[in-house]
Protein backbone atom coordinates (compact mmCIF):
# COMPACT_ATOMS: atom_id res chain seq x y z
CA UNK A 1 0.00 0.00 0.00
CA UNK A 2 2.85 2.41 0.77
CA UNK A 3 5.07 1.66 -2.20
CA UNK A 4 6.26 4.66 -4.19
CA UNK A 5 7.78 4.42 -7.64
CA UNK A 6 9.54 6.80 -10.03
CA UNK A 7 9.63 6.21 -13.79
CA UNK A 8 12.39 8.30 -15.47
CA UNK A 9 11.91 9.94 -18.84
CA UNK A 10 14.46 7.69 -20.54
CA UNK A 11 12.31 4.66 -19.86
CA UNK A 12 9.11 6.53 -20.73
CA UNK A 13 10.57 7.23 -24.18
CA UNK A 14 11.59 3.59 -24.62
CA UNK A 15 8.13 2.35 -23.64
CA UNK A 16 6.37 4.78 -25.99
CA UNK A 17 8.52 4.12 -29.04
CA UNK A 18 6.79 1.71 -31.39
CA UNK A 19 3.58 1.62 -29.34
CA UNK A 20 1.83 4.57 -30.93
CA UNK A 21 -1.30 2.66 -31.93
CA UNK A 22 -1.77 1.40 -28.36
CA UNK A 23 -1.54 4.99 -27.11
CA UNK A 24 -4.13 6.11 -29.67
CA UNK A 25 -6.44 3.34 -28.44
CA UNK A 26 -5.96 4.50 -24.84
CA UNK A 27 -6.78 8.09 -25.80
CA UNK A 28 -9.86 6.98 -27.72
CA UNK A 29 -11.11 4.99 -24.73
CA UNK A 30 -10.47 7.94 -22.40
CA UNK A 31 -12.43 10.27 -24.67
CA UNK A 32 -15.35 7.85 -24.71
CA UNK A 33 -15.24 7.52 -20.92
CA UNK A 34 -15.26 11.31 -20.65
CA UNK A 35 -18.20 11.59 -23.05
CA UNK A 36 -20.02 8.96 -20.99
CA UNK A 37 -19.53 10.88 -17.74
CA UNK A 38 -17.07 8.42 -16.21
CA UNK A 39 -14.41 11.02 -15.48
CA UNK A 40 -13.74 14.02 -13.30
CA UNK A 41 -11.74 16.62 -15.19
CA UNK A 42 -11.70 20.02 -13.43
CA UNK A 43 -10.47 23.18 -15.09
CA UNK A 44 -6.73 23.40 -15.52
CA UNK A 45 -5.06 25.86 -13.16
CA UNK A 46 -2.53 28.28 -14.65
CA UNK A 47 0.34 29.66 -12.60
CA UNK A 48 1.55 32.79 -14.38
CA UNK A 49 4.36 35.26 -13.70
CA UNK A 50 4.22 39.07 -13.93
CA UNK A 51 7.66 39.35 -15.50
CA UNK A 52 7.18 36.36 -17.83
CA UNK A 53 3.73 36.77 -19.37
CA UNK A 54 4.40 34.14 -22.01
CA UNK A 55 5.35 31.46 -19.48
CA UNK A 56 3.09 29.34 -17.32
CA UNK A 57 3.02 26.20 -15.22
CA UNK A 58 -0.27 24.32 -15.45
CA UNK A 59 -1.91 21.87 -13.06
CA UNK A 60 -4.25 19.31 -14.61
CA UNK A 61 -5.97 17.21 -11.92
CA UNK A 62 -8.23 14.40 -13.10
CA UNK A 63 -9.97 11.14 -12.33
CA UNK A 64 -10.52 8.49 -14.98
CA UNK A 65 -13.14 5.93 -14.05
CA UNK A 66 -13.87 2.53 -15.55
CA UNK A 67 -16.39 -0.23 -14.88
CA UNK A 68 -19.19 2.19 -14.10
CA UNK A 69 -17.26 4.77 -12.06
CA UNK A 70 -19.31 7.94 -12.04
CA UNK A 71 -18.65 11.65 -12.12
CA UNK A 72 -18.82 11.83 -8.33
CA UNK A 73 -15.53 9.93 -8.26
CA UNK A 74 -16.97 6.76 -6.75
CA UNK A 75 -17.28 3.33 -8.29
CA UNK A 76 -20.49 1.36 -8.38
CA UNK A 77 -19.82 -0.05 -4.92
CA UNK A 78 -18.63 3.27 -3.48
CA UNK A 79 -14.98 2.25 -3.53
CA UNK A 80 -12.28 2.04 -6.12
CA UNK A 81 -9.28 -0.15 -6.58
CA UNK A 82 -5.75 1.07 -6.21
CA UNK A 83 -2.89 0.45 -8.62
CA UNK A 84 -4.78 -2.04 -10.77
CA UNK A 85 -6.96 0.78 -12.09
CA UNK A 86 -9.96 -1.56 -12.42
CA UNK A 87 -12.31 1.06 -10.96
CA UNK A 88 -10.34 4.15 -11.85
CA UNK A 89 -7.19 6.15 -11.41
CA UNK A 90 -6.63 9.66 -10.07
CA UNK A 91 -3.71 12.02 -10.42
CA UNK A 92 -2.34 15.34 -11.59
CA UNK A 93 0.00 16.58 -14.29
CA UNK A 94 2.20 19.59 -13.47
CA UNK A 95 3.57 20.96 -16.74
CA UNK A 96 5.71 24.00 -17.36
CA UNK A 97 5.47 25.85 -20.67
CA UNK A 98 8.32 28.31 -21.10
CA UNK A 99 8.53 29.33 -24.80
CA UNK A 100 11.80 31.23 -24.31
CA UNK A 101 13.50 27.89 -23.66
CA UNK A 102 13.54 27.45 -27.42
CA UNK A 103 16.04 30.31 -27.74
CA UNK A 104 18.51 28.22 -25.73
CA UNK A 105 17.80 25.01 -27.62
CA UNK A 106 15.77 23.58 -24.73
CA UNK A 107 12.33 21.98 -25.08
CA UNK A 108 9.51 24.39 -24.31
CA UNK A 109 7.72 21.99 -21.95
CA UNK A 110 8.72 19.96 -18.90
CA UNK A 111 6.36 17.94 -16.74
CA UNK A 112 5.73 15.35 -14.07
CA UNK A 113 2.67 13.16 -13.54
CA UNK A 114 1.56 11.93 -10.11
CA UNK A 115 -0.69 8.87 -9.88
CA UNK A 116 -2.85 8.44 -6.76
CA UNK A 117 -4.28 5.29 -5.17
CA UNK A 118 -8.06 5.62 -5.51
CA UNK A 119 -8.80 3.78 -2.27
CA UNK A 120 -6.53 5.76 0.08
CA UNK A 121 -5.58 8.82 -1.95
CA UNK A 122 -1.89 8.08 -1.41
CA UNK A 123 0.36 8.84 -4.39
CA UNK A 124 2.07 5.70 -5.60
CA UNK A 125 3.99 6.84 -8.68
CA UNK A 126 5.78 9.83 -10.16
CA UNK A 127 6.48 9.78 -13.90
CA UNK A 128 8.54 12.18 -15.99
CA UNK A 129 5.78 13.43 -18.22
CA UNK A 130 6.93 15.73 -21.00
CA UNK A 131 7.01 12.67 -23.26
CA UNK A 132 3.64 11.47 -22.00
CA UNK A 133 2.11 14.88 -22.60
CA UNK A 134 3.49 15.02 -26.14
CA UNK A 135 2.33 11.47 -26.84
CA UNK A 136 -1.24 11.98 -25.63
CA UNK A 137 -1.44 15.25 -27.58
CA UNK A 138 -0.16 13.56 -30.72
CA UNK A 139 -2.45 10.56 -30.25
CA UNK A 140 -5.42 12.90 -29.91
CA UNK A 141 -4.45 14.66 -33.13
CA UNK A 142 -3.91 11.38 -34.98
CA UNK A 143 -7.26 10.04 -33.80
CA UNK A 144 -8.95 13.24 -34.98
CA UNK A 145 -7.25 12.96 -38.37
CA UNK A 146 -8.65 9.46 -38.90
CA UNK A 147 -12.12 10.27 -37.57
CA UNK A 148 -12.66 13.66 -39.22
CA UNK A 149 -11.01 13.29 -42.64
CA UNK A 150 -13.56 12.72 -45.39
CA UNK A 151 -11.01 11.85 -48.07
CA UNK A 152 -7.59 10.27 -48.41
CA UNK A 153 -4.95 12.64 -47.12
CA UNK A 154 -2.58 13.45 -49.95
CA UNK A 155 -0.64 16.26 -48.31
CA UNK A 156 0.14 17.36 -44.77
CA UNK A 157 1.02 20.91 -43.80
CA UNK A 158 2.81 21.45 -40.49
CA UNK A 159 3.06 24.93 -39.01
CA UNK A 160 5.51 24.85 -36.12
CA UNK A 161 8.72 22.85 -35.96
CA UNK A 162 9.03 21.68 -32.36
CA UNK A 163 8.62 18.56 -30.24
CA UNK A 164 4.83 18.48 -30.53
CA UNK A 165 4.94 18.75 -34.33
CA UNK A 166 7.56 16.00 -34.52
CA UNK A 167 5.52 13.72 -32.26
CA UNK A 168 2.28 14.37 -34.14
CA UNK A 169 3.86 13.35 -37.44
CA UNK A 170 5.04 10.09 -35.86
CA UNK A 171 1.53 9.33 -34.65
CA UNK A 172 -0.04 10.32 -37.97
CA UNK A 173 2.20 7.80 -39.70
CA UNK A 174 1.29 5.15 -37.11
CA UNK A 175 -2.45 5.47 -37.85
CA UNK A 176 -1.93 5.28 -41.60
CA UNK A 177 -1.77 8.92 -42.68
CA UNK A 178 0.79 9.02 -45.50
CA UNK A 179 3.66 11.43 -45.03
CA UNK A 180 4.79 11.50 -48.64
CA UNK A 181 3.95 15.16 -49.29
CA UNK A 182 4.73 17.22 -46.20
CA UNK A 183 5.01 21.00 -46.14
CA UNK A 184 6.84 22.42 -43.14
CA UNK A 185 6.75 26.02 -41.99
CA UNK A 186 8.24 27.70 -38.94
CA UNK A 187 9.31 31.26 -38.23
CA UNK A 188 12.68 29.69 -37.44
CA UNK A 189 14.23 28.26 -40.60
CA UNK A 190 16.44 26.12 -38.38
CA UNK A 191 13.45 24.53 -36.63
CA UNK A 192 11.71 23.88 -39.93
CA UNK A 193 14.90 22.30 -41.21
CA UNK A 194 15.24 20.01 -38.19
CA UNK A 195 11.65 18.80 -38.61
CA UNK A 196 12.10 18.27 -42.34
CA UNK A 197 15.27 16.24 -41.81
CA UNK A 198 13.54 14.16 -39.14
CA UNK A 199 10.68 13.38 -41.53
CA UNK A 200 13.07 12.42 -44.32
CA UNK A 201 15.26 10.16 -42.20
CA UNK A 202 12.62 8.54 -39.97
CA UNK A 203 9.66 8.27 -42.37
CA UNK A 204 11.18 8.61 -45.83
CA UNK A 205 8.94 11.62 -46.47
CA UNK A 206 9.15 14.02 -49.35
CA UNK A 207 9.37 17.33 -47.51
CA UNK A 208 9.32 20.92 -48.66
CA UNK A 209 10.09 23.85 -46.38
CA UNK A 210 7.46 26.38 -47.45
CA UNK A 211 5.83 29.65 -46.62
CA UNK A 212 2.86 29.55 -44.27
CA UNK A 213 0.21 29.91 -47.00
CA UNK A 214 1.49 26.86 -48.86
CA UNK A 215 1.46 24.78 -45.67
CA UNK A 216 -2.10 25.89 -44.95
CA UNK A 217 -3.27 24.62 -48.35
CA UNK A 218 -2.51 20.97 -47.51
CA UNK A 219 -5.29 18.41 -47.11
CA UNK A 220 -4.45 17.99 -43.43
CA UNK A 221 -3.08 21.00 -41.55
CA UNK A 222 -1.28 20.71 -38.21
CA UNK A 223 -0.94 23.89 -36.12
CA UNK A 224 1.68 23.28 -33.42
CA UNK A 225 3.20 26.62 -32.51
CA UNK A 226 3.78 28.69 -29.37
CA UNK A 227 1.59 31.55 -30.64
CA UNK A 228 -0.19 33.51 -27.92
CA UNK A 229 -2.52 35.47 -30.22
CA UNK A 230 -4.04 34.75 -33.66
CA UNK A 231 -1.94 35.54 -36.71
CA UNK A 232 -3.79 33.52 -39.38
CA UNK A 233 -6.46 36.02 -40.27
CA UNK A 234 -7.17 35.91 -43.99
CA UNK A 235 -6.85 32.28 -45.08
CA UNK A 236 -9.85 30.47 -46.53
CA UNK A 237 -9.83 26.72 -45.91
CA UNK A 238 -11.41 24.34 -48.39
CA UNK A 239 -14.42 22.21 -47.39
CA UNK A 240 -12.35 19.03 -47.72
CA UNK A 241 -9.60 20.22 -45.35
CA UNK A 242 -9.08 19.16 -41.74
CA UNK A 243 -7.20 21.53 -39.44
CA UNK A 244 -5.69 20.15 -36.23
CA UNK A 245 -5.71 23.31 -34.13
CA UNK A 246 -3.41 21.87 -31.49
CA UNK A 247 -1.80 25.13 -30.36
CA UNK A 248 -5.28 26.70 -30.09
CA UNK A 249 -4.39 30.37 -30.66
CA UNK A 250 -3.20 30.55 -34.27
CA UNK A 251 -6.56 31.14 -35.96
CA UNK A 252 -8.52 34.37 -35.99
CA UNK A 253 -11.96 33.69 -34.48
CA UNK A 254 -13.70 34.69 -37.72
CA UNK A 255 -12.16 31.66 -39.45
CA UNK A 256 -13.97 29.31 -37.07
CA UNK A 257 -17.40 30.71 -37.89
CA UNK A 258 -17.51 29.09 -41.32
CA UNK A 259 -16.20 25.68 -40.20
CA UNK A 260 -17.22 22.50 -38.45
CA UNK A 261 -15.77 22.98 -34.97
CA UNK A 262 -14.96 19.81 -33.05
CA UNK A 263 -13.53 19.78 -29.53
CA UNK A 264 -12.20 17.35 -26.97
CA UNK A 265 -14.37 19.17 -24.41
CA UNK A 266 -16.31 22.29 -25.35
CA UNK A 267 -16.39 23.89 -21.91
CA UNK A 268 -12.67 23.42 -21.30
CA UNK A 269 -11.75 25.08 -24.59
CA UNK A 270 -13.83 28.20 -23.97
CA UNK A 271 -11.23 29.91 -21.81
CA UNK A 272 -7.74 31.45 -21.81
CA UNK A 273 -8.39 33.34 -25.07
CA UNK A 274 -8.12 30.31 -27.31
CA UNK A 275 -9.44 30.88 -30.83
CA UNK A 276 -12.77 29.21 -29.90
CA UNK A 277 -12.97 31.37 -26.76
CA UNK A 278 -12.39 34.46 -28.90
CA UNK A 279 -15.11 33.27 -31.30
CA UNK A 280 -17.50 32.94 -28.37
CA UNK A 281 -16.64 36.46 -27.23
CA UNK A 282 -17.03 37.77 -30.79
CA UNK A 283 -20.45 36.23 -31.39
CA UNK A 284 -21.82 36.20 -27.86
CA UNK A 285 -22.70 32.52 -28.14
CA UNK A 286 -21.65 29.05 -29.20
CA UNK A 287 -23.65 28.51 -32.37
CA UNK A 288 -20.38 27.77 -34.17
CA UNK A 289 -19.81 24.63 -32.02
CA UNK A 290 -20.43 21.38 -33.90
CA UNK A 291 -19.61 18.84 -31.18
CA UNK A 292 -16.89 16.68 -29.70
CA UNK A 293 -14.54 14.12 -31.19
CA UNK A 294 -16.13 11.39 -29.07
CA UNK A 295 -19.53 12.59 -30.26
CA UNK A 296 -18.41 12.09 -33.88
CA UNK A 297 -16.99 8.64 -33.05
CA UNK A 298 -20.33 7.67 -31.48
CA UNK A 299 -22.38 9.16 -34.32
CA UNK A 300 -23.96 11.80 -32.07
CA UNK A 301 -22.35 14.74 -33.89
CA UNK A 302 -22.16 15.10 -37.64
CA UNK A 303 -20.09 17.22 -40.01
CA UNK A 304 -21.37 19.55 -42.72
CA UNK A 305 -19.54 18.43 -45.90
CA UNK A 306 -19.72 21.98 -47.25
CA UNK A 307 -17.42 23.25 -44.49
CA UNK A 308 -13.80 22.64 -43.48
CA UNK A 309 -13.33 20.92 -40.13
CA UNK A 310 -11.28 22.37 -37.28
CA UNK A 311 -10.36 20.20 -34.28
CA UNK A 312 -9.49 22.23 -31.17
CA UNK A 313 -8.25 20.06 -28.27
CA UNK A 314 -7.65 21.96 -25.03
CA UNK A 315 -5.97 18.88 -23.55
CA UNK A 316 -7.63 16.78 -20.87
CA UNK A 317 -5.90 15.48 -17.78
CA UNK A 318 -7.73 12.17 -18.16
CA UNK A 319 -5.61 11.47 -21.24
CA UNK A 320 -2.42 11.86 -19.23
CA UNK A 321 -3.82 9.47 -16.63
CA UNK A 322 -4.74 6.87 -19.23
CA UNK A 323 -1.34 6.93 -20.91
CA UNK A 324 0.63 7.40 -17.70
CA UNK A 325 -0.98 4.51 -15.87
CA UNK A 326 -0.39 2.25 -18.86
CA UNK A 327 3.29 3.23 -18.88
CA UNK A 328 3.58 2.77 -15.12
CA UNK A 329 2.37 -0.81 -15.43
CA UNK A 330 4.65 -1.44 -18.40
CA UNK A 331 7.64 -0.07 -16.50
CA UNK A 332 6.87 -2.23 -13.46
CA UNK A 333 6.60 -5.31 -15.67
CA UNK A 334 9.85 -4.46 -17.47
CA UNK A 335 11.74 -3.75 -14.26
CA UNK A 336 12.61 -0.20 -15.31
CA UNK A 337 10.57 1.53 -12.59
CA UNK A 338 12.60 2.82 -9.64
CA UNK A 339 11.10 1.97 -6.24
CA UNK A 340 11.69 4.44 -3.39
CA UNK A 341 11.57 2.54 -0.07
CA UNK A 342 10.40 4.49 2.96
CA UNK A 343 9.09 7.41 0.93
CA UNK A 344 6.23 8.04 3.35
CA UNK A 345 7.31 9.15 6.82
CA UNK A 346 4.27 7.86 8.71
CA UNK A 347 2.19 4.90 7.68
CA UNK A 348 -0.06 4.59 10.75
CA UNK A 349 -1.90 7.13 12.86
CA UNK A 350 -0.42 5.86 16.18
Amino acid sequence: MFDFTVVPGKHIAELLDGHETEVVDLVRAAYLAHEDGRTVNPDSYFLRFPDKPEARIIALPAYLGTDGAGTDGAGTDGAGTDESGDAGIAGIKWIGSFPRNIESGLPRASAVLVLNDYTTGYPFALLESAGISAARTAASAALAATVLSRQDVGSVGVVGGGVIARTITTYLRAVGVPLQDVRCHDLSAESAGFLAEHLRTRHGSTVEITDRSTALEADLVVLATTAGTPYITDHEFRPDQVVLNVSLRDLAPELLLGANNIFDDVEHCMKANTSPHLAEQLTGGRDFVTGTLAGVVLGRDSLDPAKPTIFSPFGLGVLDLAVGHYLYRQAKAAGTAVDIPGFFGETSRW
